[in-house]
């Protein structure tokens, strides 16, 4: 959709004379001298120029950084914020309307910190998912823009170095969880990737670069919810989603609906996930490869279980096995190179432990442990854990706590949210036993763990 220019920000700034860098420069500097992160870039006062939404945090920034260079006091109202639109932390989470208002609201997000406005919950009503869902569904490519002339002109060795740094930062993601490269990431997706969506290029490498935007802007998205910031990771995969049609990549964008997927199982909200995972596949079903469309299928199968639905369960995971057992059969893009057969064990194991099939549980979560490349760190820990409540459902209480225990050591440099529930989630479970030594001892064990972290 069309904005109208921000007069009033123009105004100002023409009477101050500052350009748009130098205003980014004293915004930052006056956020540093606050003990504030502010990632505010050129590019960034341009759409705010151009009428673009602003975090009102920052919007406080800008009014008093030119509050001082004018020598009298600027408020956001005096900038043209807020007058009649509403802050960016309660505009609704929905589907951008335009490439231009995806870009803006992921160039707002980068100033965002995971410790901002963490939540247990989503807090996303069900109307606007569903909304957002069925746009990406319906939705035609958008094209890329034509070359202009006088603009920075992007390269393939820009897309590669794009593309070296989403496979550096997820495998970062693997062995520490997503709190460990969050920040950097973000500061490399603002000053180094957005501002070549806004540049020049060809149609083949605009087509490539947008797909490694999307990688990185996907993994913004993923970091934040492994770290437990669920409403920025939900407000970052919905923005991806629009930038995958652009160039109508329906396999990647099936996969940022697997995403949200994922994130509703974990949330508890196990209608939603089995929407979002049928949809994936539904989405991308003339697109995505046999593997792809395993994982897709095994996303349904992790929401069913959960909820209780053994027949749906099982026939999703017979499926999911049928899409696998083609999976050498096609090219799969490179992001999908992690889903192998120790992969989709430990979404089964989860599976069978929800339904609390405890014999299955227990071998398909050995499996996953015994099978998994450690270089997946985070799911190892996850399957072992998985492994140690199967053990647990069995009644194999000292066998549990052992692979617990192995699973806190093996986790304890994971900046993860969710690796901390797994394990919070078995001390209830085996607190059960109160009284008795292993119980005891796995306590212990854990706070000690903590210990170790404080210390470090």
């Amino acid at each position: 959709m069309s904005r109208e220019p921000n007069e009033q920000l123009i105004s100002l700034m023409a009477e101050a004379r500052v350009s748009n860098k130098g205003l980014a420069k004293r915004m930052r500097d006056l956020a540093g001298q606050r003990g504030v992160e502010l990632g505010t870039t050129h590019v960034s006062v341009q759409r705010w120029r151009d009428g673009a939404g602003i975090q009102p945090r920052t919007a406080a920034l800008m009014a008093d950084a030119l509050s001082t260079k004018l020598r009298r006091k600027i408020t956001p109202t005096d900038l043209g914020f807020f007058g009649e639109q509403r802050p960016a932390e309660t505009q609704p989470l929905a589907y951008p309307g335009s490439l231009s208002d995806a870009l803006t609201t992921l160039d707002g997000l980068t100033d965002e910190p995971l410790a901002a406005s963490a939540t247990s919950g989503l807090l996303v009503a069900e109307g606007d998912l569903s909304a957002a869902v069925l746009s990406w569904m319906v939705s035609r490519p958008d094209g890329l823009s034509a070359p202009r002339e006088g603009v920075r002109r992007v390269g393939l060795r820009d897309v590669l170095a794009v593309r070296t740094a989403a496979d550096m930062f997820m495998r970062l993601d693997f062995l520490y969880g997503g709190g460990h490269g969050h920040k950097a990431l973000r500061h490399y997706f603002r000053h180094e990737v957005l501002p070549l969506l806004s540049a020049s290029y060809s149609e083949k490498v605009g087509t490539a670069l947008f797909s490694a935007a999307a990688e990185i802007s996907q993994l913004l998205g993923w970091t934040a919810y492994d770290s437990g910031n669920h409403r920025l990771a939900h407000r970052y995969l919905i923005s991806t989603l629009r930038l995958t049609q652009v160039i109508g990549d329906r396999a990647f964008g099936a996969r940022v609906l697997a995403n949200l997927s994922h994130q509703a199982n974990y949330l508890g909200e196990h209608n939603q996930a089995v929407q979002l995972a049928r949809a994936a596949a539904e989405g991308a079903r003339s697109r995505a490869t046999p593997r792809a469309m395993s994982m897709f299928v095994a996303m349904e199968a992790r929401a069913l279980s959960n909820s209780g639905d053994a027949p749906g369960a099982g026939r999703a995971m017979n499926e999911a096995e049928r899409h696998f057992e083609r999976a050498g059969t096609a090219d799969d893009p490179e992001w999908l190179s992690y889903f192998d057969s120790a992969e989709l064990m430990g979404e089964f194991c989860h599976c069978f432990r929800d339904l609390k099939h405890r014999r299955e549980a227990v071998e398909h979560a050995q499996r996953a442990v015994d099978d998994t490349d450690p270089q997946y760190a985070r799911t190892l820990e996850f399957c072992r854990m998985v492994l140690a409540q199967s053990q647990l459902l069995n009644g194999e209480l000292e066998t549990a706590a052992t692979t617990a225990m192995l699973a806190v050591d093996g986790g304890d440099t994971l900046q993860s949210a969710r690796f901390q529930r797994y394990v919070t989630d078995f001390q209830t479970e085996i607190n059960t036993y109160v009284g008795n030594r292993v119980v005891v001892e796995f306590n212990e064990h854990v706070q000690q763990a903590l210990a170790r972290l404080d210390d470090e």
